[in-house]
């Protein structure tokens, strides 16, 4: 349950991000829940392979290259999903250093709600 949570919110965290940054865009609800599994489905298998790949690379950054990675993942998503195009690799660094502003921001109103029904 708590898995499909997060699903919807990051698919909700996708639309509110699509309304506001030009160069982002999402056809429809639909495709930002789909946005919203790629995305999980990509860190889940390719970025663990990027990071190790490139970790020469993120200590020599001193970790800044995994910006790199994650905007890389977001170009993935938009290849995979049709109804989700960003305009260029500035506007995916920005859209996901974004995307986990609000993830993290969305997911502590929901670790909050489930500690307080436990009382």
């Amino acid at each position: 349950m708590k898995l499909i949570l997060k699903i919807l919110l990051t698919a909700i965290a996708v639309v509110i991000l699509a309304k506001f940054l030009p160069g982002v865009e999402i056809a429809n609800y639909t495709s930002a829940i789909i946005v919203a599994v790629v995305l999980g489905l990509l860190r889940v298998t390719v970025k663990p392979l990027l990071i190790f790949f490139t970790l020469p690379a993120t200590i020599v950054t001193l970790g800044l290259f995994l910006l790199v990675i994650n905007a890389v993942i977001i170009l993935l998503a938009d290849y995979f999903v049709s109804g989700f195009a960003v305009s260029g690799f500035w506007i995916a660094l920005l859209f996901s250093l974004l995307l986990s502003l609000f993830q993290s921001f969305l997911y502590s109103l929901l670790n909050e709600k489930n500690e307080n029904s436990w009382n």
